[in-house]
C-alpha cells in the first residue's frame, strides 16, 4: 500500500477485491474518467474502529469542482443525457439499483470500515434502501407530466391554449454527509437523474469510499460521461466552491444546520435554488396507556440506531409520570446490553462514532450534561481502548434549559423528562426547539395519537413506531431542520422548473 503506516488491521477482513480497490489511491470521477486532483493532493481515510488508515483519496478543491461543473454542463446541454428519452433514463436508473444489490456484501463492508456501522445493519438497511431508491425513482422518469390550463385571458381577450411543461433545473451540486454515505448518495442522485439533471456530488471527507464505489456502478450501468461527477474533498474548499459556483443551478445539501446556513449564504450570490435537510432534536412522547414494552424497544432503537448519528433520532424522550421510571429503566437496561465493537464483527450491535472529531463532540456534551446536573442511568462515558466508542447513554434529571436538551448531540445520548398530562403544555415543550425534523408518539388511544401528531411541528411523525422510511415517503423538516423534502414524489420539485406555454388559437 502507498498510504504509509499505521494501517488498520481490519483491511484484511475485507474481500480480496476490496482490499485491492482501497489499496490504491482512490481518484475522483469527472466526465466519465477517474482522475487525480488538479493539485495532486490526497487525504487519508481512517477506520473508526481503530483510528488507523484504510485509504488515500484524491483531495478535490475549487479547480476540480470547476472541471466537474463544466463536464456536468456539457452533459446537460449537449450530451446524450439531454437527448435520452425518459424511458431510457428509467432503465438506466433501474439497472443502477440492480447493480447495487449485486454488490451488496462489498458495499456493506465498505460502509462498515469507513463509517463504523455494523456491516450487518448496512446489509439489511443502507444498501437495500439505496437500491430501492434508484428502483423507485426509475419509475418516475416517465411520469413527470405537465397539464393544460383553461385561462380567462382578461388582459388579452381571445382564445388560447395553455399548458405547463416541467423541465430539469440543470446542473445540480449535491453535498452529502457521513452518517449514511451510500444511502444519502442514492437519496440525492436518483431523483436528480430521474428529472434529467446532471450532478456534481461532493462526498464527505470522513466517508468517501462507498460513493466512489458507486461511481464504478454508475458507469457499469451505462450512465453517460459527465452526468454524475463525484468529487471527494473538504467542506471549506470543495464544498464551498460547489455552493458558490456560478454555473451550478441548484444546491442540495444534507448536513448540519450551521453548514446549511453557509450554503444559503453562498447560493445567495446568484440566487441559485437550494434544498436543505439539516439537523434535529426530535421529541419522542410515551403516554401511560401505550404498550410499554413496545415503547421501550422502539424508543431504544429511536436513539441508538446508527450510534445516534441520525438527524431524526428520537433524542428527547417525554414519558408520562406514572410510567416514567419503568420506561427509562427499561431503556437503560436495553442500552446496557448493546454489544459495542468493530462493525465487521457479526455480533456487533453498535460500532464506533465516525471520527475523533465526533467523538470529542459527543464527549463534550456528556461532560456538559454532568456539569449541569444530569444523571446517567447508563453509559455517560467513552469505552476504553482504541477506536471512537461511546457507551449508549440515558440521562435523567434533565431540564429544558440544559445544553444536552437544546442542542443536537448526534451521538448515542438520550435525555429523558417526565410530564403529567398530554396537554398543550406537553406539545409546547415538544415543539420548544429550533428544529422540526421528526417526532414519535406511543399510545393506544387513536384520537390522542392523531391529535398530538397534528400539533407537532415536525416533518415526520411516527405513531407506535420509529425510523420507518420508504422511498415513497417524503422526508424533511420544519423550522431550522431544512427546506424541501427528500424522497417520494415531493422530491422531484427540488430538481424541476415549471414553464408555462400559451398559444393564441383564434
Amino acid at each position: 500500500m502507498d498510504m504509509g503506516t499505521p494501517v488498520s488491521e481490519n483491511i484484511s477482513r475485507l474481500t480480496a477485491h476490496l482490499q485491492g480497490w482501497i489499496g490504491r489511491t482512490r481518484p475522483m470521477l469527472i466526465d466519465g474518467q477517474w482522475v487525480e486532483a488538479a493539485s495532486g493532493k490526497t487525504f487519508q481515510v481512517r477506520d473508526p474502529a481503530t483510528g488507523k488508515i484504510i485509504a488515500n483519496v484524491a483531495e478535490g478543491a475549487a479547480e476540480d469542482i470547476d472541471r466537474a461543473v463544466r463536464a456536468a454542463r456539457k452533459a446537460f446541454e449537449s450530451g446524450p443525457w439531454s437527448r435520452m428519452t425518459p424511458s431510457e433514463r428509467g432503465k438506466l436508473l433501474h439497472r443502477v439499483g440492480d447493480l447495487i444489490l449485486e454488490n451488496l456484501h462489498e458495499l456493506a463492508q465498505l460502509e462498515s470500515i469507513d463509517n463504523g456501522k455494523p456491516a450487518s445493519v448496512a446489509r439489511a438497511a443502507d444498501v437495500p434502501l439505496a437500491a430501492d431508491m434508484f428502483h423507485y425513482m426509475s419509475g418516475w422518469c416517465t411520469k413527470i407530466e405537465g397539464k393544460t390550463i383553461p385561462i380567462s385571458a382578461l388582459a388579452a381577450p381571445g382564445n388560447y391554449f395553455s399548458y405547463t411543461r416541467p423541465e430539469p433545473i440543470g446542473v445540480v451540486g449535491q453535498i452529502i454527509p457521513w452518517n449514511f454515505p451510500l444511502l444519502m448518495a442514492a437519496w440525492k442522485l436518483a431523483p436528480a437523474l430521474a428529472t434529467g439533471c446532471t450532478v456534481v456530488l461532493k462526498v464527505a471527507e470522513e466517508t468517501p469510499l462507498s460513493a466512489l464505489r458507486l461511481g464504478d456502478i454508475l458507469m457499469e450501468a451505462g450512465i453517460p460521461a459527465g452526468v454524475v461527477n463525484i468529487v471527494p474533498g473538504f467542506g471549506e474548499t470543495a464544498g464551498a466552491a460547489l455552493a458558490a459556483h456560478p454555473d451550478v443551478n441548484k444546491v442540495a445539501f444534507t448536513g448540519s444546520t450551521e453548514v446549511g446556513k453557509l450554503i444559503v449564504q453562498a447560493a445567495a450570490r446568484d440566487l441559485k435554488r437550494v434544498s436543505l435537510e439539516l439537523g434535529g432534536k426530535s421529541p419522542n412522547i410515551i403516554l401511560a396507556d401505550a404498550d410499554i414494552d413496545a415503547a421501550i424497544a422502539g424508543s431504544t432503537a429511536a436513539i441508538f440506531f446508527n450510534h445516534g448519528q441520525c438527524c431524526n433520532a428520537g433524542s428527547r424522550l417525554y414519558v408520562q409520570e406514572k410510567v416514567f421510571d419503568r420506561v427509562v429503566e427499561g431503556i437503560a437496561a436495553a442500552a446496557g446490553k448493546i454489544k459495542l465493537g468493530c462493525g465487521l464483527d457479526d455480533d456487533t450491535e453498535m460500532g464506533p462514532l465516525v471520527s475523533d472529531v465526533q467523538f470529542d463532540r459527543v464527549s463534550g456534551f456528556l461532560r456538559s450534561g454532568k456539569e449541569q446536573g444530569a444523571r446517567a442511568l447508563c453509559g455517560g462515558e467513552a469505552l476504553e481502548g482504541a477506536g471512537y466508542y461511546v457507551k449508549p447513554t440515558v440521562l435523567v434529571d434533565t431540564r429544558p434549559d440544559m445544553k444536552v436538551v437544546q442542542e443536537e448531540i448526534f451521538g448515542p445520548v438520550l435525555v429523558a423528562m417526565p410530564f403529567k398530562e398530554a396537554d398543550d403544555r406537553l406539545i409546547a415543550e415538544a415543539n420548544n426547539s429550533i428544529y422540526g425534523l421528526a417526532a414519535g408518539v406511543w399510545t393506544r388511544d387513536v384520537a390522542a395519537a392523531h391529535g398530538i401528531a397534528h400539533k407537532l411541528r415536525a416533518g415526520s411523525v411516527w405513531v407506535n413506531c420509529y425510523h420507518v422510511f420508504d422511498a415513497s415517503l417524503p422526508f424533511g423538516g420544519y423550522k431550522q431542520s431544512g427546506w424541501g423534502r427528500e424522497m417520494g414524489q415531493a422530491v422531484l420539485s427540488n430538481y424541476l422548473e415549471t414553464k408555462a406555454v400559451t398559444t393564441a388559437i383564434g
